[in-house]
């Protein structure tokens, strides 16, 4: 597991009431954190879609997907095995 050390600058009225919601917890801030990754490796895949034609899959946009994929498993792997 690794270890960092964040500062961050945030209104006060911010801070407090995320302080106040426990947003700020280490394990708050972790589920934030692969609940942002997953929301980007969804878009990544949604933008490779929109890139697709829609009368075939070529072997460059199926090439994407699947380094995609493997992108998206990868994180998964190290996170399960961290």
């Amino acid at each position: 597991m690794t270890t960092l050390e964040l500062k961050l600058n945030l209104p006060d009225e911010l801070a407090q009431r995320a302080q106040s919601a426990g947003l700020l917890a280490p394990e708050a801030i972790e589920s934030m954190l692969r609940e942002q990754l997953k929301k980007q490796a969804g878009e990544q895949l949604r933008a490779t879609w929109a890139r697709m034609p829609r009368e075939e899959l070529t072997p460059e946009v199926e090439q994407e997907i699947v380094e995609a994929v493997r992108e998206v498993r990868t994180e998964q792997r190290k996170r399960t095995h961290s």
